[in-house]
């Protein structure tokens, strides 16, 4: 993938790299360094380089459980051997990058990146004000609404599953291609 292309990369490319780790969504090195078009070690050297621009809350290394549990949930081999734990970035370590990492690609990047993280919050703000007006609705049927509240149970079953087909889709394809 050559640098010009990088920005240009579909929301989905870039949601797909994002994980929940210690409570949070982040973006990990070799995944950011595959979309800025550098080398692990180069993204790596140039934070420890500013390593004061990245404190805990912007950026920590993964433990090694954490990497094996990642490892089992996106059914990936160990990436070529990685010599050092990852590094984590978290949405206000994504938004330092830029500062630390030059050119126009890289700012347009993290721009691309930071809007992302903005609409998954929206969007998960928005499903969870409607899941809560669900919720009280429910909770004021009266006993005797059994149809009602089996229709609710389907609509919670609905949105589970398209959850679950959502990271299916999400997961990174595996093998030849």
């Amino acid at each position: 993938m050559t640098k010009s292309s990088n920005v240009m990369l579909p929301d989905e490319v870039v949601m797909s790299k994002i994980y929940l780790i210690r409570g949070s969504k982040v973006m990990l090195d070799m995944d950011l360094a595959e979309l800025y078009g550098v080398e692990t070690k180069v993204l790596k050297q140039a934070v420890r380089r500013n390593i004061e621009r990245f404190p805990e809350d912007f950026m920590f290394e993964l433990t090694m459980e954490e990497l094996k549990s990642l490892r089992s949930q996106i059914v990936t081999s160990n990436r070529g051997g990685i010599r050092y734990l990852p590094m984590a970035f978290t949405e206000q370590g994504l938004a330092m990058l830029s500062s630390v990492l030059r050119g126009r690609q890289a700012i347009l990047l993290n721009i691309k990146i930071v809007r992302i993280f903005v609409k998954l919050r929206e969007m998960l703000l928005t499903n969870k004000d409607i899941l809560q007006k669900l919720r009280d609705f429910e909770m004021s049927l009266s006993n005797h609404d059994d149809k009602i509240r089996l229709i609710f149970e389907y609509l919670k079953q609905l949105e589970k599953s398209r959850i679950e087909e959502q990271e299916f889709r999400e997961r990174k394809p595996i093998g030849f291609r």
